[in-house]
């Protein structure tokens, strides 16, 4: 099966840090996939070049089987123009840890603007789109809600309801419990887990819930030190890892949640 991300030799450095050094990955079309590693070990970074935020500084980025940055044309390669940076970016969703909801508009509102303005659909199609993925995440009663008068975990997801109405052929989603209390992350997991277990899409979800990762995934990949120290599937990574270094930093996770 082709690849619908692929990353060969991939490399990025802010400054004098070098964040990812030489990263190699495929992964398949509605495969999940959990990122793991420590802070600093380049996860971000991983999703933020995948959403097209950032460009690698050597290697090569393919989505769906184009680079966002090249195109070609009269069988000659060359620099992508906007229109072809927009349409391949189109196919990448994107939830941050911070919701980024728009404090003006309603949830409905804030899930309808972008297919009206960045997909070209008609209002009252975009806001059909928006009430039926705003009841994908439970929140079809608080359609007509501004954000100042909902939790973090409904922020969250109006987040997701938004980046899933572009309805994406990958979903990127950046330690998106973090910002949460507590007693609100098992329920944005368990749409995480419904969301894999639909299998509409590929998902890439950089997260420390160590067991979720296991749970729900079909493949785990540890970062460290800006490389991909190991990929498997999570029975592997998790009950017999090949590196110590992926054993310790498991080990010092679960010890940290007990």
């Amino acid at each position: 099966m082709e690849a619908i991300i692929r990353l060969r030799n991939v490399h990025k450095t802010y400054g004098s840090t070098a964040v990812l050094t030489g990263v190699d990955l495929d992964v398949a079309p509605a495969e999940t996939v959990s990122v793991i590693g420590p802070s600093g070990s380049g996860k971000s970074t991983l999703l933020r070049l995948l959403m097209t935020l950032d460009r690698p500084d050597a290697g090569t980025l393919e989505i769906d089987g184009e680079s966002p940055w090249t195109m070609t044309r009269n069988g000659k390669s060359m620099a992508a123009n906007e229109a072809h940076l927009r349409r391949v970016r189109g196919k990448v969703g994107m939830v941050f840890q911070h919701f980024n909801l728009f404090p003006h508009m309603t949830a409905l509102e804030n899930v309808t603007e972008a297919p009206v303005h960045v997909l070209g659909l008609a209002r009252g199609e975009a806001k059909a789109r928006a009430l039926e993925y705003l009841a994908m995440v439970g929140l079809e009663d608080k359609a007509h809600s501004y954000p100042a008068h909902l939790s973090g975990g409904q922020k969250q997801r109006v987040a997701i309801a938004r980046a899933l109405a572009m309805q994406p052929k990958i979903m990127l989603f950046d330690e998106i419990t973090s910002a949460l209390d507590p007693e609100l992350v098992g329920g944005i997991l368990e749409l995480l887990r419904t969301l894999a277990a639909r299998r509409t899409m590929t998902l890439v979800i950089v997260t420390h819930h160590m067991q979720f990762a296991e749970s729900s995934s079909d493949r785990v990949l540890f970062f460290d030190g800006g490389v991909i120290l190991e990929d498997g599937p999570p029975a592997d990574i998790f009950r017999s890892p090949r590196h110590a270094r992926t054993r310790r930093f498991v080990e010092s996770i679960l010890e940290t949640v007990r």
